[in-house]
């Protein structure tokens, strides 16, 4: 399977999201937390540019061939309950990897007035494709650095087997390989998984929570490992300058996330 590297550049119309109270309840509800909006509820309203843009981009046939890889997201405000957004969003980068192709999705939501809410870098890993053409960038897009050796444990999750089908509905994200054992599976994955969003949110409330942050303005991190249910989730973290660097490891202290800070 090849991918054309000239479906950089291509994007979509601005898609119009309204955040309703209920919307942002249910996704901090999902998580286990009852203060809202999380920092990480941009992906939900985020999720219909992203198939929108796949399929513009003609990527939608091989959606089972997607990892989410890495996340790099730019706060600008707190989305708010009545919020009509805006969002747009472009294919900026299409690299090939040794394990596939990394294809750099760029949401940008503006308010009704125009003003920014959240930008995010959406990276995506196509297994076992090839790109057709070089390596195109339109737009600067790093890898996050990597964090400190021997973070400290912050916290921990306890996920039930019934998790991924539990942030499916209160994120508004539908994704079959989430939800759908046989769909999963003829994808190639052991059994369904759980969202790389989901991963990432329960890692930022424990941060929140343990090191008492008051404000977010960016998340970034790498995924590294698939999560199946039921799971344990321990998350390490410490402060590093005026950043804070954190990392998610499964029971056997094998890396979930990786490269992961916030500021």
């Amino acid at each position: 399977m090849k991918i054309a590297a000239d479906i950089v550049g291509c994007e979509i119309a601005p898609d119009r999201q309204e955040v309703d109270l209920r919307w942002l309840m249910a996704y901090s509800a999902g998580l286990g937390e009852r203060h809202y909006p999380h920092p990480l509820f941009p992906v939900c309203y985020e999720w219909p540019a992203t198939r929108k843009l796949r399929e513009k981009a003609g990527l939608a046939p091989i959606d089972a061939r997607l990892v989410h890889a890495q996340h790099d997201l730019l706060l600008y405000r707190m989305p708010r309950a009545g919020d009509i957004l805006n969002v747009s969003g472009k294919v900026v980068a299409a690299t090939q990897r040794r394990p596939g192709v990394l294809v750099v999705f760029r949401f940008t939501a503006l308010d009704a007035d125009g003003e920014p809410v959240s930008t995010t870098d959406f990276s995506a890993l196509y297994r076992d494709v090839t790109l057709e053409g070089s390596d195109r960038r339109m737009a600067d897009v790093a890898d996050p650095p990597a964090q400190p050796p021997n973070l400290p444990r912050v916290g921990e999750v306890t996920l039930a087997d019934t998790a991924a089908h539990v942030y499916t509905e209160c994120a508004r994200i539908w994704n079959p390989i989430h939800t759908d054992v046989a769909y999963a599976r003829a994808a190639g994955l052991p059994d369904i998984i759980l969202h790389g969003t989901a991963t990432l949110a329960y890692s930022i409330s424990r941060v929140v929570s343990a090191l008492r942050l008051q404000t977010i303005q960016r998340v970034r991190c790498r995924f590294a490992g698939m999560v199946t249910m039921p799971a344990t989730l321990h998350v390490h973290a410490a402060r590093a300058g005026e950043e804070i660097a954190f990392e998610t490891r499964n029971d056997r202290g094998e890396a979930l996330i990786q490269r992961g800070w916030i500021s």
